[in-house]
């Protein structure tokens, strides 16, 4: 793997970006209307609760949380759309560049839009809100860490979908994070939950991501353990990810279905 083709992967999407009005704003305009609307929420709740627990920490926390992990998600998958729509994924592999290259490209370009928006959810949550990620403490870096792992194995599974089933099937992405909420349990805990609903929870990264969270909003340490198994699982997914594209690129070269990638459908 060498590091310039990885560059050379992030260097194009840099260009598009910095060519358009439309693709920057999205960077940092919804996180930052998710911010505002959250932040208003939580302290709407704080003033009607009375129950000396403080929604901004542990609710606006999440939010913030989830919305770090989208955007990681979405830095994969739009940098690939990108090169869907203008017909130039191609292009690419008339080139010796590697899966692992360019797959490595997309992570660098999530890395960099991603962290345009956590810093601005970090300064509205300052600014606007009073809420630091000092208040979580230096376990907040692990959160972080796992989160972004994860978001960019759902982004790579969400782009071997498209290698697969062709461009109309990007739809198969947007719903991703929210079929994944609900068993993340980003604002309550899994255990309310059904027990088939927790038994898919347990092999999901963000649900231990989640509960520490809450555990440090209420005072608690969290269980270093269940931190531990949230990052083995982030890491595992990532791989099993990389395989699934990895296999899924070699199956439509094999049976010349990249040579007929079109805007509708490849199956």
């Amino acid at each position: 793997m060498r590091a310039g083709r990885l560059a050379a992967v992030a260097l194009r999407q840099f260009y598009l970006i910095r060519g358009s009005a439309s693709r920057v704003l999205p960077m940092f305009a919804w996180v930052a209307v998710d911010m505002v609307l959250w932040g208003f929420i939580t302290r709407y709740l704080n003033s009607v609760a009375n129950a000396g627990f403080d929604f901004v920490t542990a609710m606006l926390g999440a939010v913030l949380l989830w919305d770090f992990f989208m955007r990681v998600m979405q830095g994969v998958t739009m940098a690939f759309l990108e090169d869907v729509w203008s017909r130039n994924f191609l292009n690419f592999f008339a080139t010796p560049l590697r899966i692992s290259e360019y797959i490595g490209g997309l992570v660098l370009t999530s890395v960099a839009t991603s962290s345009v928006g956590l810093i601005v959810m970090l300064a509205l949550a300052r600014l606007v809100f009073g809420l630091s990620f000092f208040a979580y403490g230096p376990v907040i870096i692990p959160y972080l860490l796992i989160l972004f792992v994860f978001g960019i194995a759902l982004g790579i599974l969400g782009a071997a979908l498209v290698l697969r089933f062709g461009p109309a099937s990007e739809w198969f992405i947007w719903p991703m994070p929210a079929i994944v909420a609900p068993f993340a349990g980003v604002f309550y805990p899994v255990s309310i939950l059904p027990r088939w609903m927790r038994a898919v929870s347990r092999l999901l990264p963000p649900a231990y991501v989640f509960d520490a969270l809450r555990s440090a909003a209420a005072g608690r340490h969290a269980e270093p353990g269940r931190l531990g198994t949230g990052a083995s699982l982030c890491v595992l997914d990532l791989l099993l990810a990389f395989w699934v594209f990895s296999a899924t690129y070699r199956y439509a070269v094999k049976t010349g279905l990249i040579a007929r990638y079109s805007a509708e459908s490849v199956s």
